[in-house]
């Protein structure tokens, strides 16, 4: 091609400058090459140089393999020409294979694959993927398990540390829950969780991992391992992956685990509220109208691999799990409960009878103690026992606060002892009740708790009235006397008939 180019730039500059010498400084090639083309009355055609190859004495013997009956593949048509004296390399027997394989019969292409719509709540696709995220300031390898049911499209998604089989079955039970029901199908990958054996050219049936069998009785479904390296099998659990690196692991940090799992629901719960491409319906909706009432009911317990670990709750409240502690509600003082730890970060807890209790992230730290303050309210002091404390609620909570304490504090060598005394009464009765009974306490000097009680059993035995809201304010805001006031003789002339009433 390149002397075809060279030719037709030599005739046109040649033509031009009639000197070979110039057209040769034009072109920037040799005289010689200029005489050369020249010299060639036609344009040069290109020939292709053929060279020979070792396979040439076997291609009509490796089309003969590996079309019917003996369908060898390549490892086995290489092995066979060996023993026929071939001494070249695999690599050319692969080329010449695709060729053979693209041109002989009605060869239909690998990639070729019929699209497959399962009626409402017969199949649910599972699968999983890792990713790196950014997680309390560093980045942690994470796996993501989904489920997506294969005719309305909704999604679930989980998190995990750990891709161990007591993650994965956990993860398939949480994801049916989340999704509100079980399918009659579960497609899967085949890890050794869940498949210990599956080879279709054998023509033996999938063999399943026992625990992954026992899971499906317990749920009521049935494994559907898809063949191995086939992912357009289950293609419809593989586009929420890209989605979920694109639209919300990029760019984004989260505080800890729970975080990212229960920010990553939200995002795909909104996702389902969107139009799907190729349904072009609304997933959450189709699901809603035509699928849900179609899945079999979840059941009572969850399936497990390991049996559940035993801790006794401390007389403080805490139950101490891989060298940490973490507080627990306190009526589970002096209880024994049963703890398991599940995708690697989620502990939780059940009574002696498997009743769930909560759930809580465990730390990466060791040695620490971790307290919830709820937890500890059933127990937690009305008031405070600190001195300081009890001065600033007193006088806080009551406008006559300040006035008690400094009338108790020239009386009681504790005038913070009595005041806490009357904050615990405070549950019983309003806070303008109180405020207007320790003006009262003060006033009459009853300001032992004592004294203050007897002032509440006057009130309570209607011996004693306060004052309302309004009668305060009038008290504090006194109507100002005008010059409309009149004389009483006025009204007795009325009713004399020496002055006319008027209306």
């Amino acid at each position: 091609m390149k002397d075809l180019e060279d030719w037709a730039a030599v005739q046109k500059v040649y033509k031009q400058t009639k000197s070979k010498r110039t057209t040769a400084k034009i072109l920037k090639i040799s005289r010689n090459t200029v005489k050369r083309l020249l010299d060639m009355t036609e344009p040069p055609v290109y020939h292709r140089t053929s060279y020979s190859s070792k396979l040439d004495n076997y291609k009509e013997l490796i089309i003969e393999w590996r079309c019917d009956p003996y369908n060898f593949n390549g490892t086995r048509i290489f092995r066979e020409l060996r023993g026929k004296g071939y001494t070249g390399s695999i690599g050319p027997i692969y080329r010449l294979l695709g060729k053979v394989d693209e041109d002989v019969g009605n060869h239909i292409s690998k990639k070729a694959t019929v699209r497959h719509e399962s009626p409402p709540g017969d199949q649910a696709q599972f699968d999983w993927t890792e990713y790196e995220v950014l997680i309390g300031g560093r980045y942690r390898k994470v796996y993501c398990f989904a489920m997506i049911l294969a005719a309305s499209r909704k999604k679930a998604v989980c998190f995990s540390l750990k891709v161990d089989a007591e993650a994965i079955y956990e993860a398939i039970q949480e994801l049916f829950k989340a999704l509100g029901g079980i399918t009659l199908e579960l497609l899967i990958d085949n890890p050794k969780a869940l498949v210990i054996e599956n080879n279709p050219k054998s023509g033996e049936e999938v063999r399943y991992n026992p625990h992954a069998l026992m899971l499906a009785k317990h749920l009521g479904t049935e494994l559907n391992a898809c063949p191995c390296y086939w992912p357009r099998k289950k293609g419809k659990i593989e586009s929420p992956f890209k989605y979920i690196e694109n639209q919300f692991i990029k760019g984004n940090r989260f505080a800890n685990m729970e975080d990212l799992s229960h920010r990553v629901k939200q995002k795909v719960d909104a996702w389902c509220d969107e139009k799907h491409t190729t349904t072009k319906r609304i997933p959450n909706q189709h699901y809603l109208l035509e699928e849900k009432a179609l899945l079999l009911p979840l059941p009572q317990s969850r399936y497990r691999i390991k049996k559940m670990q035993n801790r006794k709750i401390s007389p403080d409240s805490f139950v101490s799990i891989n060298s940490n502690k973490y507080s627990v509600p306190v009526q589970y003082v002096g209880k024994t409960v049963q703890f398991r730890i599940i995708y690697g970060f989620r502990i939780e807890l059940y009574d002696a009878k498997e009743n769930y209790i909560m759930s809580f992230e465990q730390s990466d730290e060791k040695h620490h103690t971790f307290s919830e303050p709820t937890h500890y309210e059933a127990i937690a002091p009305k008031v405070s026992t600190s001195i300081p404390q009890i001065r600033r609620d007193f006088t806080q909570r009551y406008s006559n606060g300040i006035r008690y304490l400094d009338a108790a504090g020239r009386k009681f060598d504790q005038p913070t002892h009595y005041a806490r005394k009357i904050m615990e009464l405070q549950e019983l009765y309003s806070l303008e009740v109180m405020d207007q009974l320790i003006g009262i306490a003060v006033d009459e000097d009853r300001m032992d708790i004592k004294g203050f009680k007897a002032l509440l059993k006057e009130y309570n035995d209607g011996e004693r009235t306060l004052m309302t809201s309004c009668q305060k304010s009038d008290l504090l805001n006194p109507i100002p006397e005008t010059s409309l006031t009149r004389d009483c003789s006025y009204y007795e002339d009325i009713c004399k008939g020496e002055i006319p009433c008027r209306q």
